[in-house]
Parts: C-alpha cells; structure tokens; sequence
C-alpha cells in the first residue's frame, strides 16, 4: 500500500494554536504527508490504495517520547517507593546485571507495543544489549533514536565504547530510516570528565549526537560541584559535550546560568514529570527553560520509575506540575503542553524538520483517537480536551513512516499474547535469582 487517504477527521496539524482543520483530509504518499487540508480539497490525482474514514476521529502528530530505558518495563512495580540512588544500587542494577539479550529483546518488544497502542511514534532510548532494541524497533515499526548506555567508572567502559562504535555502524538510518543513534554516556556521576571526552571523540568522529541524564537530584549536583566547582551543566559545557547534538534528560535541578547554557547550546532537554516526582527528584524549572529559549520535550523515563510510557497521561502531569508547584494556573497552558509531547519534543531530538507536525512533506507519523467518548464532550476546546481529558484508550489507528502499525486498537506488527507470554516468565525467572 502506497497510498493511504484519512477523510473527515478533526485535524491538529501543531503548526500553530489555530491551525485546526474541524473536518478535514490527510493524503499519504509512501512515508510522507502528501496533503493536509480542508474535507475534500486532496488533488484529484491522488487516487488512495485505502480510505480510512476518521469521522468523528482526531488527527495527531504521532506523541514523541524523549527518554525512556525500554527494556525495564521487566522491572515494572518491582521496586517502587524508594529513593533514586537506593533504587538503582539496590535494586535495578542487581536485576539489569542478570538480564541477557533475549530478555531485553521482549521487554522492548512490550515497551513498543505500549507505547504504540498509547499513541506514541517515536522515542528516544538508553540502554544495554541495544541490538536487541534495535529488532524490536524494526519489527514493531515504530521510530526510534537509540544509545547505548556508557559507564566510565564500570568494568564495560571501554567495551561498551566498542560497542557503541559498531552499533552506529550496524544501526544508524536503517529501518528505513526509522532508527537513528547516537552515543549514551549515562551522568557525570558514572562517567568522569575524562572518559566523556573519549566519548566525544568518538561520536564527533561518526557524526552522531548523545544522550546523558543531567541535574538530576540535588546530591549529584553538590557532588559534582564539590569536585568540580561547576553545575553538571557548566562541567559539560567546560569539556565540549555540547558541541554535538544532546538530549539532556531531567535537567531537574538548574540555575539561571545553566538555562542560559542549555538554550545557546541548543541542547534538548528531555522533561520527566511522573519519573521525577515518583523518585522525589525534585521539579524541572520547565516554565523557566521554556522562557529561556531551551528546547524542551517529553519523556516518561523507564517503566520501573513511572511505571507507564503513557504520553497522553505524561502531559497532563506536565501541565498541572508546574501550575501548582508556581501558583499560576497560567503557566503551561494545554498547546503548550501538547507542543512538548510533538513538535517539541521533535526539536530536542533534533528532527523538527521531520516530525512532530502534520504537514506536507513530513514523515508520515499520525496518531487518531476516537472522540465519541462521554469525557470529550462537550467539544468547547480540542487542545484542552486532549491534554485534560484524554485517555490512551481513545488511541484507535496508529500510522508510522505511512505504513499502519494499529488499526481500530489491533497492533498489526505484534503478536501481543506471546509478548505478554514471554515477559511475565522471563521476568519470574529473574526475581526468583534474586531471592524474589
């Protein structure tokens, strides 16, 4: 199928507040947008290989999630309730440290097909064993920009250079183009300025970006200042790693300075509210960064501190966080907050010029939800309603690179009962290892 035609649906293209089409047509052409307007207004030289009829549907930009650790959906409400730095070492580390290909493989394969069926498209990920990640990308369909998590101070660091050296070379536009990598130095706190050079080199050698969490709690911000009379931000800065394309996840705690840093470096940051306020790391002066010029997206973070990839819910977080923690219930206003989980978060992958709207020319990432449902009426505000009162479940076709990955809420790509199947096993195993 090489032409597909979306009639009569509600249309938010994310080209601006107004630029919503109440009942409209969207023309794709291979894995492009060929057109996007009124009902009835495709050129008549376009003659579909299949219609889909959207009324009483809303179009959107496929939701784009900015950080995720895919595979610890194995380790969903495993150990909850706990603080950051006990959760890893006590932990997520001992369980990820027994994990072997084939287990990051279907847990990822899990991780795609949630976000999928919550309206996701793309997402950006660190983790290890990321070819297995990769195969699950491709056979879900989905979109991805994948890293290869880097400890400096571990027994992997410089295999996992390697490593990372190889996957860019196996991986990097393949997919057809669904797949994009680039190199993950895990934090300041794992990766000494030293080894985050090497890995600089590396990634400025084959052209490809990084991903690394940054201020993410307080204590290693005054850990890293201790050492180095520097924010993480400033250190970072100092050492060159924002010469290449970053996406910096959490950014929690940050100055004035550092925001100043983040937005004449154009780094994206990746904003995890649910993460961050589950882990009491602490809220993200996003209304700060946004004023600021930085580029600022969406990410849930992995599903064993969220523990859901649910993009819809995520923003609603967003939007309410940062109204009550300020006291203005101006700030952060619904399209704002949409704009983050689409078109922003585009831009802090550095692909704003390909997705994250719905426009001619763009890749062919769409999402439609079902609108006859009681929590969408009345119809005052469609920006509002989605962002407020929108529920994954309402996600009912799921369109990637032109190609439908879930049609009226059957993922096509995936045999969901064996992935439930393998997960649950393979994760039973694991925790009976680790004295249950």
């Amino acid at each position: 199928m090489d032409k597909l035609l979306i009639k009569n649906a509600v249309i938010i293209t994310m080209e601006g507040k107004e630029s919503i089409f109440q009942k409209g047509d969207i023309a794709v052409k291979g894995q492009y947008i060929f057109w996007v307007g009124q009902v009835n207004s495709v050129p008549k030289e376009f003659v579909p290989d299949k219609v889909i009829d959207a009324t009483q549907m809303l179009a959107l930009p496929g939701l784009i999630n900015c950080h995720t650790h895919s595979a610890m959906t194995m380790m969903r409400s495993y150990a909850d309730d706990l603080p950051l730095m006990k959760w890893l070492e006590e932990k997520i580390w001992p369980f990820e440290a027994l994990m072997e290909e084939d287990d990051i493989y279907w847990a990822s394969l899990l991780c795609c097909l949630e976000m999928i069926k919550s309206g996701t498209t793309t997402f950006a990920d660190m983790y290890f064993h990321m070819n297995s990640v990769a195969k699950a990308v491709e056979q879900a369909g989905i979109r991805a920009d994948l890293s290869r998590g880097l400890i400096g101070v571990g027994p992997e660091a410089e295999s996992a250079l390697i490593f990372s050296k190889d996957f860019v070379a196996q991986w990097h536009h393949q997919a057809n183009d669904r797949i994009r990598v680039r190199f993950g130095p895990h934090a300041p706190y794992t990766c000494p300025p030293d080894y985050l050079k090497k890995t600089i080199k590396l990634a400025k050698e084959l052209d490809v970006g990084l991903h690394i969490h940054l201020s993410e709690t307080l204590s290693e911000v005054n850990d890293i200042y201790n050492q180095h009379s520097l924010s993480p931000i400033e250190l970072m800065d100092n050492i060159g790693l924002f010469e290449l394309p970053v996406i910096a996840a959490h950014c929690v705690h940050v100055d004035g300075k550092d925001i100043e840093i983040l937005a004449k470096r154009k780094v994206g940051v990746a904003h995890n509210p649910e993460s961050n306020m589950k882990l009491a790391s602490g809220i993200a002066p996003v209304n700060e960064m946004l004023n600021g010029g930085v580029k600022v997206g969406l990410g849930t973070d992995g599903p064993a501190s969220n523990n859901n990839l649910d993009m819809l819910e995520e923003m609603r977080t967003a939007a309410l966080l940062h109204k009550v923690s300020t006291g203005n219930p101006q700030v952060l206003p619904s399209f704002q907050a949409l704009q983050m989980a689409t078109i922003g978060g585009a831009a802090a992958l550095g692909m704003a010029d390909e997705i994250g709207l719905l426009k001619k020319g763009y890749k062919a990432d769409i999402i439609l939800l079902n609108t006859k449902k009681p929590h969408f009426y009345p119809r005052n505000d469609w920006v509002s309603n989605i962002v407020y009162a929108a529920q994954s479940s309402d996600v009912e076709t799921v369109i990637i690179d032109g190609k439908i990955v879930m049609e009226k809420g059957k993922v096509l790509t995936i045999d969901e009962e064996e992935v439930y199947r393998q997960v649950q096993v393979r994760t039973e195993k694991l925790t009976e290892k680790l004295g249950g």
